[in-house]
């Protein structure tokens, strides 16, 4: 199997790592096999690819979509660092609330299964950073959600005070005020 999958200390969260072929021409991986990710139960249809680029310091999310537009996400960094953050955004799960980081790089190649339910965001810690991850659900701008990066319940140690943000995640609510609001699952 190319990947090797690791349960996440939140419930059905698994970081996944590609089996990488390299030598001194470059490398080769697979970065999805439908069988494989199956098998250690991420069994979802992804329909969309995204790309994202973002230069140091910015911060982005911590988005999720609502309800039935909510969406699973399969996560990588293909050129430079960041730090990955989610959080259980699931009221029934025994880690509602909980927050986890991880470092994914273009060095590392490590990519991370974010179920549905969750809120995502991440922090380019290089000079610049390319984000591409697979969704299960198209992109419904009316169902948008966010939690505020800066939440103190959440507790979330980030590398800098003062990111560079959109004027949308300036503005999310805490989770508590979320949750109060009837946003979350």
């Amino acid at each position: 199997m190319p990947f090797e999958f690791e349960d996440a200390k939140l419930k059905d969260v698994k970081i996944v790592k590609p089996q990488v072929f390299g030598d001194e021409r470059g490398f080769f991986m697979e970065t999805y096999e439908e069988n494989d990710f199956r098998e250690a139960g991420i069994d979802t249809e992804f329909i969309q690819d995204n790309h994202s680029k973002s230069e140091h310091g910015v911060l982005r999310g911590l988005h999720y979509q609502k309800g039935e537009y909510s969406q699973g996400k399969l996560v990588r960094c293909t050129q430079g660092v960041i730090m990955d953050v989610i959080v259980d955004l699931r009221e029934d799960s025994d880690t509602f609330g909980e927050t986890m980081k991880v470092i994914l790089s273009e060095h590392n190649k490590k990519m991370l299964w974010v179920p549905r339910g969750f809120g995502h965001g991440f922090y380019t810690l290089s000079e610049a950073a390319e984000v591409q991850y697979k969704v299960d659900n198209e992109y419904a701008p009316d169902q948008e959600a966010g939690i505020i990066w800066n939440d103190p319940e959440l507790d979330i140690n980030w590398p800098t005070d003062e990111p560079k943000l959109s004027d949308k995640d300036e503005e999310w609510p805490t989770l508590e005020e979320a949750k109060e609001q009837g946003l979350l699952f």
